[in-house]
């Protein structure tokens, strides 16, 4: 199976040369140009299986270049490597009549470990096969999660190295503290005067500029990506819609061929978009409900059939959603027209004019599979405090804006499909949100007393890896504009791995 551009102008590659590339040469992200299908007896068969055996046999339909034997190490070094807090690496948790699907027990307490434990050693692989001897420079923008998952995935990984952009006071204090307490010899962490949009819109005109990279090919330095953006980003978080079936089925919670709805709070659009891969290959999924907060670009899109990211940006309490231009949305308008000249259009009205329009048949066809709504910071508060009185249940501010919205859906439509409500993150990360959303006061706590205070409350375990951010020492401490972030990777780009 080859790779394509969802512009149309960019070569047809191999899954390993699309994951070393990240980003298609003419800024197109790659899609598969065939999606393949399973059965109900593929699906039925994964029930019994381990969460790596699910993963090996989905990533096998996709990364049709690597061996079974290379595919078989990626999955083992990822998930069985004594990093997850579970043997299950991605739990269904039963909540009254709903389900959790929470992927937050990788070593970052985020969902991005799913994907960026995984992502490192697909393209560590990649290089051995194609030969390639530069220098790989990952640069990532991050919202919040992706940048320490990716820090972490990528650690000291040989041939290498990394660089993260987070937006100056727009992620929580542990987040903050997860990166700037970073180990490893190839990574950088830099702060951007501005929000996740400057960075990200930095991150890609660097990818976009040819005079740079042609420069840093000189110096045998190729860019790439670890946002999901990378195709070896996004097809790891196809497995866990997959293996959430396979545990239900397990579970006698629905029978086999039985439609489930899935919830997803929704930033850049990868983690639903997976699911939208999942549904397209045969697994048996009714609706996609996708998920925001106050910036609510996407349920205005998927309401109206209008991108317009031309309004006022909102710092929230579940910020890894504080996003307005949602790169993976390219993605899914190329699979639902087939036409890489009207999304390369569209893409050219959002960067030149921050919006675009699509006709209501493409809206209808779009709106077959998704369903989107919002919630208040406000609202969002009071559903982490009811969950936990009904269900004794925490959850963090990302899982409860997913958990609102498909209250809101199941109200409004009368579905009835049994619900997943997808979990992006421990709540131990957004721990003074959470704490005063359960009525608890947080005056004068500082980081780590928050979280004593909330295992405390809420009877459950702090997360090792956020534990041991007591007695790390800060290692970065860079910063610069969205204009300056050229040189800032042009500075670490020339700096040896020490």
């Amino acid at each position: 199976m080859n790779y394509k551009s969802t512009r149309g102008n960019a070569a047809s590659l191999t899954s390993a040369q699309a994951i070393i590339h990240g980003l298609a040469e003419d800024g197109g992200l790659f899609v598969p140009e065939t999606i393949p299908t399973v059965t109900l007896d593929f699906i039925r068969g994964l029930q019994p299986l381990s969460y790596e055996e699910r993963a090996k046999a989905v990533l096998s339909l996709f990364l049709t270049d690597y061996t079974a034997e290379e595919i078989e190490g990626c999955v083992q070094r990822a998930y069985n490597n004594g990093r997850f807090d579970t043997a299950k690496r991605a739990p269904v948790t039963a909540c009254g009549d709903m389900s959790v699907l929470e992927l937050w027990h990788g070593p970052t307490s985020a969902f991005k470990d799913m994907a960026l434990q995984l992502l490192p050693q697909l393209m560590s692989t990649a290089l051995k096969k194609t030969g390639m001897q530069d220098e790989v420079l990952i640069l990532v923008a991050t919202s919040g999660d992706t940048g320490k998952a990716a820090l972490e995935g990528f650690r000291d990984v040989p041939q290498i190295k990394i660089m993260v952009f987070y937006p100056e006071g727009g992620v929580s204090r542990i987040q903050r503290l997860q990166m700037l307490t970073q180990e490893g010899g190839n990574v950088n962490v830099t702060a951007v005067r501005g929000n996740f949009d400057d960075a990200q819109s930095g991150v890609k005109q660097i990818f976009g500029d040819r005079p740079f990279n042609e420069e840093l090919a000189g110096a045998g330095i190729r860019l790439s990506s670890a946002n999901s953006i990378n195709w070896g980003r996004l097809v790891p978080q196809i497995v866990y819609y997959f293996s959430a079936y396979a545990d239900l089925l397990e579970d006698g919670r629905i029978k086999a061929g039985e439609e489930i709805d899935f919830t997803v709070p929704t930033g850049n659009f990868g983690d639903i978009l997976a699911g939208f891969y999942a549904k397209c290959m045969g697994l048996p999924v009714h609706k996609l409900v996708c998920a925001s907060n106050t910036n609510n670009v996407l349920t205005d899109f998927l309401r109206t059939g209008v991108y317009d990211r031309n309004r006022d940006f909102y710092k929230t309490i579940s910020p890894s959603m504080d996003i307005l231009i949602s790169s993976n949305l390219e993605r899914l308008l190329y699979h639902m027209t087939d036409d890489a000249g009207k999304v390369a259009g569209w893409m050219q009205q959002l960067r030149e004019t921050g919006r675009y329009a699509i006709d209501a048949n493409l809206l209808a066809k779009i709106q077959q599979v998704f369903w989107a709504d919002w919630t208040s910071d406000e609202d969002t508060k009071a559903c982490i405090g009811e969950v936990f009185a009904d269900a004794h249940y925490v959850a963090d501010p990302h899982t409860a804006v997913a958990w609102r919205v498909a209250e809101h859906y199941q109200k409004e439509t009368g579905d009835t499909h049994h619900m997943v409500v997808v979990s992006t993150a421990s709540p131990y990360k957004f721990n003074g949100s959470v704490l005063e959303a359960l009525g608890e006061k947080t005056e004068g706590l500082d980081e780590f007393a928050l979280l004593d205070r909330l295992a405390a409350v809420s009877g459950t375990k702090i997360p090792e890896g956020l534990a041991s951010l007591r007695n790390k020492e800060i290692r970065h401490d860079g910063a610069c504009t969205p204009e300056a972030m050229e040189q800032s990777v042009l500075h670490f780009a020339e700096q040896k791995n020490s």
